[in-house]
């Protein structure tokens, strides 16, 4: 079985960090949203990825090849933004005939990944949402076999929303429809996967259904610290056993990276912070940092803050992107 993982989007509800970094490579609980998704992956026993790059896609391939030199790695390139289902479409040559499970590169979500892979039928993930209008949806029998998927319906007749993961054992099939799809709709500009596999269960594929038990949100800033601090509580942290932080306590869960220098501060809880970063007389919880970044008298709290920023000042409630430098003293000449 191979793995597909799109992450050519260009992460706009993520801005201003996603201008200098992919979304997928933006900071979790210690890890990157990429990661956490390979990871899982890695332990159902799955070696073989495809990962389907656009906005800053050297970067996604830089951090694959560096991080995972053990994965037999492919990298195609979306030139259009054209949807997901266009995206996939893409990797028919590198799959040929094997099973393949399909992974959006923004969807972090806890589920059996073995039991899934093991499965004899082809499975979609859901979770029940309050408002489906916004995703995919699933019309589901009581035994679990999926008999209609829809994307962002107007009024649904189900509450359960894909989630994007989706396990595919007829791929080919699948690829005969995502090829009849665009060919059918030439002037169309988003195709979505959900349509692709709608023909294909229209034309008798089986689907059924499993249900994650948790489904976290990393499309905006909101959302993605509530799902750092629920992952840092999964994961439990990490602050390295070297390290040298001065008159500084730390309030766990808190993932800290190599190489940061931390003073007379207060860290935690639910922090994650990059490596090689300095803090100093800094009070932070709740919060994001990258890599590289120096804070220095500052009170953060719901906070994500790129890399190679540099923030001085008091108390805010900031979403400040990569390579920015701010002082919020207010001093000035007068």
């Amino acid at each position: 079985m191979k793995a597909i993982i799109p992450v050519a989007g260009a992460g706009t509800k993520l801005r201003p960090h996603t201008y200098t970094q992919p979304k997928a490579l933006i900071p979790l609980a210690g890890k990157t949203i990429l990661s956490v998704i390979v990871d899982q992956l890695k332990e159902g026993g799955i070696t073989e990825f495809i990962f389907i790059i656009g906005y800053l896609g050297d970067k996604i391939q830089d951090y694959v090849n560096t991080n995972y030199p053990d994965l037999n790695s492919h990298f195609v390139t979306q030139n259009d933004r054209l949807g997901t289902g266009f995206a996939v479409e893409l990797t028919k040559e590198i799959v040929g005939e094997d099973d393949v499970i399909i992974v959006l590169g923004d969807t972090i979500a806890e589920y059996d990944i073995k039991e899934i892979i093991d499965s004899p039928h082809s499975m979609l993930g859901v979770k029940k949402v309050d408002d489906p209008r916004d995703f995919g949806v699933a019309e589901i029998e009581e035994d679990g076999l999926i008999s209609r998927v829809v994307e962002k319906p107007s009024i649904p007749k189900s509450n359960m929303a894909l989630v994007g993961i989706y396990k595919i054992k007829e791929t080919q099939f699948l690829y005969s429809c995502l090829q009849k799809l665009i060919s059918s709709n030439v002037d169309y500009d988003d195709f979505s996967l959900t349509d692709a596999l709608e023909c294909m269960i229209q034309q008798g594929a089986k689907f059924y259904a499993f249900k994650v038990s948790n489904w976290f949100d990393c499309g905006k800033k909101e959302t993605l610290l509530e799902s750092n601090s629920i992952l840092l509580k999964k994961f439990g942290g990490n602050v390295p056993e070297n390290n040298t932080f001065l008159n500084t306590i730390i309030i766990p869960p808190v993932s800290i990276g190599e190489g940061c220098v931390i003073k007379n501060s207060v860290i935690g809880p639910n922090v994650a912070i990059g490596e090689n970063t300095t803090i100093e007389y800094g009070i932070i919880k709740d919060s994001i940092i990258g890599s590289y970044s120096n804070l220095l008298e500052i009170v953060l709290n719901s906070s994500l803050i790129g890399s190679d920023a540099e923030v001085k000042g008091v108390s805010r409630n900031l979403n400040i992107g990569d390579n920015t430098a701010i002082d919020l003293g207010g001093g000035g000449k007068g």
